[in-house]
């Protein structure tokens, strides 16, 4: 049996706690805790209270030197930096997307990298997702994707500690924070993204963005997307559609497979679970993949490549 991985965890906020322990929750024969650093003494002081058995170092040094594979949670611009000191340490990597706030650097990362590293895009191990990807031959041909994503507010209401950099034009923003799961998905179910046209409205100064629209494909599909803020009470609301000539199937609400019926009504899959109970098993099945790709096996989380023409979709949009 193989010896269990070590994750060192870079970032303790929300991300990264919840990281945290979804590693203890798993078999020790699996993965393990190597320790967690974040520069907020905050932030280090909560996770010492509630979870006094993980050791808390130094530094990201500290971190790197301790781990296999190191999981960084860190507010974006500081991704790069913390990643490249792990590969020059002979560590992978696991990284919170995006890549970078820098496209360019993001590019010149990946070919640094190799294989050494994936983007933690949680539908990569979506229960939800295996069920679509079940149901994609149903549809028929013709098809085409749509999305649709709308927030009550932005940042959304339990990331008011994280407001400082998400709702700020250099790093935050929904499109980052959230289209960008359903455009790796659409990548993942369809093909390369490419052939963008969009736009981005900016109405409050020096704040995120407010509305996007947005066309591009993925392989030979063609892609519409859609995202407000202020345009529903709901904290977050989400629908992924794939339609063709015989049918179409969608993922509400990030864990909810749904197939469209004759009379056009839509019916859940028997098993669907929602986001709290789908978590857990996402969160599972990705540190499952980290374990591999830690070992250079092959695995099913995002790669760096996926990630990569994500965000050069992202930022193009963005920049429109």
């Amino acid at each position: 049996m193989s010896a269990p991985v070590s994750i060192g965890l870079i970032g303790a906020g929300i991300m990264g706690e919840r990281m945290l322990r979804a590693i203890l929750a798993q078999s020790p024969e699996l993965v393990r805790a190597a320790g967690i650093w974040d520069p907020s003494a905050e932030a280090m002081a909560r996770i010492a209270s509630e979870l006094p058995q993980v050791a808390q170092k130094p530094g990201a040094a500290a971190v790197i030197a301790a781990s296999d594979c190191v999981y960084i949670a860190s507010p974006p611009a500081s991704h790069l930096g913390h990643a490249r000191a792990a590969l020059a340490a002979g560590k992978s990597v696991f990284c919170e997307k995006p890549l970078a706030i820098d496209v360019a650097d993001s590019r010149a990362f990946v070919v640094e990298a190799g294989g050494r590293g994936a983007v933690n895009f949680p539908f990569a191990s979506s229960p939800a997702v295996t069920q679509l990807e079940d149901w994609a031959g149903s549809v028929g041909g013709n098809r085409r994707i749509a999305i649709e994503v709308a927030f009550a507010t932005w940042p959304r209401s339990w990331q008011a500690d994280a407001a400082g950099w998400l709702d700020r034009r250099e790093q935050g923003g929904f499109t980052r924070e959230v289209v960008s799961h359903f455009l790796f998905l659409s990548r993942r179910l369809g093909g390369g993204l490419h052939g963008l046209q969009a736009s981005a409205s900016f109405p409050e100064a020096g704040k995120s963005e407010r509305r996007i629209e947005a066309r591009l494909i993925a392989g030979d599909i063609p892609v519409t997307l859609t995202g407000s803020v202020g345009t529903t009470p709901k904290d977050d609301h989400n629908i992924w559609m794939l339609e063709g000539e015989s049918g179409a199937i969608r993922l509400c609400d990030w864990s909810l497979a749904e197939q469209r019926q004759p009379d056009g009504s839509w019916r859940r899959a028997p098993d669907a679970l929602t986001q709290l109970e789908a978590r857990p098993v996402a969160l599972k099945r990705q540190l499952e993949g980290v374990a591999k790709l830690a070992r250079g096996e092959p695995h099913p989380l995002a790669t760096l490549e996926e990630a990569l023409n994500v965000q050069e979709i992202v930022e193009t949009i963005l920049a429109s």
